[in-house]
């Protein structure tokens, strides 16, 4: 008897075969489809994080308690989350438009929705980032959209909350305070809110009553100096730090005016960020007598015709030249000379649609150390700067606000939360 053995019909197996390989494949195409598109939507929603994250530290930084906090900290909050790309670092948002200030809200101590200046502690950023595309996910059948008009596409929500709270460290300008003869931090060292104080113009320590140019590294390089007041500056700076006296200060005038939205060669405000008003002040347009207060006073008579505080100046994008963008305009309103910057070049524009509202920040508002006859940091102060400078070896004026460290300090610098006395820094919570 001969035994017959049974084979599977070949053609059957290369069917088998090629049906296993299109599920495998179908399968695969799955498992990209979500790398691929569930990878990009995670890019973007960190892009987005990124962008509020940065909303609502700019936003928290304005929250003094002042009359007019709140729209500021909208135009700051606003201005720092469309400083950033997102939906892959694309220049549009979502094709519709960038962050509105509707999507900014504020809490009070209590963590209470509020509208009120004096009571906002805490202030939030959300924004919904619509149109992300699910290209294989949608193409598969797996994925439809919360958008009826284009079920291809998804959505992604980031908020962000911020409040100010004292720091460690902080980011101060290289110019130091010396404290009043008898003087200590109960009576703010001897300055009142609104004084202006003259900084020294050449190198050399500065005596009791003065400002002085110190480099916030300890050393003595006028270099440093220029680099410690540029973008970035100089962080961590604490109590008991030494500070160093530079000889002279040789490129300060370029980082300084910087700050003024007054520019030099090749500088632009989209690379160097002005404050969000240009306009100074000097004894030329600011008649008041001391306390000064351009910060919040009313000019008294005599003043420039274009002068109003820096509140309100601020509150319009002013430029150095008030609504205009000429470089002699502005040096004729501010120091009653039109030729006195004729070193520099170009002014940040004006107005709700210019350079002062699209990159301006909070750069005039300035953290100052308060020294000792050593030169060592004993404190901190919020101080205002007045006006650019003509050259680097010009005389500066600054107004002094408050001790940084108070609740109602208009300053809240960049530096590392959890101090229990240093300045107001503002900070994520959430």
């Amino acid at each position: 008897m001969i035994a017959h053995t049974r084979y599977a019909d070949p053609q059957r197996q290369q069917g088998a075969v090629i049906l296993t390989v299109c599920l495998l494949l179908l399968f695969l195409l799955g498992f990209v489809a979500i790398a691929f598109d569930l990878g990009r939507l995670f890019i973007v929603r960190t892009e987005l994080q990124t962008a509020m994250d940065s909303c609502a530290l700019a936003a928290a930084q304005e929250l003094d308690g002042q009359p007019g906090a709140l729209a500021r900290a909208r135009r700051a909050g606003t201005t720092a989350a469309n400083l950033n790309r997102v939906n892959l670092q694309s220049a549009d948002w979502d094709g519709k438009g960038q962050m509105l200030e509707a999507g900014i809200s504020f809490r009070d101590a209590a963590y209470l929705p509020t509208s009120a200046p004096a009571g906002a502690r805490y202030a939030q950023c959300e924004h919904r980032q619509q149109g992300i595309r699910m290209w294989l996910l949608h193409a598969l059948g797996a994925f439809n959209g919360d958008d009826p008009a284009d079920p291809s596409t998804s959505a992604v929500l980031a908020s962000a909350v911020a409040t100010r709270a004292s720091a460690q460290n902080t980011c101060p300008i290289p110019v130091a305070l010396r404290a009043k003869p008898c003087c200590t931090a109960a009576n703010n060292y001897g300055y009142l809110a609104g004084e202006w104080v003259t900084v020294l113009k050449k190198g050399g320590a500065a005596v009791a009553g003065q400002l002085g140019w110190y480099n916030l590294d300890g050393s003595t390089s006028a270099s440093e100096t220029a680099a410690e007041l540029a973008e970035g500056g100089r962080c961590g700076t604490r109590l008991g730090d030494q500070l160093g006296t530079p000889g002279a200060q040789t490129s300060v005038d370029r980082p300084w005016n910087h700050r003024f939205g007054v520019y030099k060669n090749g500088d632009a405000p989209s690379v160097h960020y002005p404050d969000q008003s240009g306009y100074a002040y000097t004894s030329a347009n600011w008649k008041n007598t001391v306390p000064q207060n351009a910060f919040a006073g009313t000019p008294a008579p005599g003043s420039h015709a274009t002068a109003q505080n820096y509140i309100t100046k601020r509150a319009a994008w002013a430029s150095l030249a008030d609504t205009g963008t000429s470089i002699q305009a502005g040096a004729q309103i501010a120091f009653g000379d039109s030729n006195r910057l004729n070193s520099f070049h170009k002014l940040a524009t004006p107005g709700a649609t210019g350079e002062h509202r699209q990159f301006g920040t909070n750069r005039r508002l300035v953290i100052v150390p308060v020294i000792n006859d050593a030169a060592r940091v004993i404190d901190f102060a919020c101080m205002f700067m007045l006006h650019p400078l003509s050259g680097p070896n010009d005389q500066a004026m600054l107004e002094f606000r408050s001790l940084a460290g108070i609740a109602a300090s208009p300053c809240a610098p960049a530096g590392s939360p959890g101090g229990n006395a240093g300045p107001l820094a503002p900070v994520l919570v959430r």
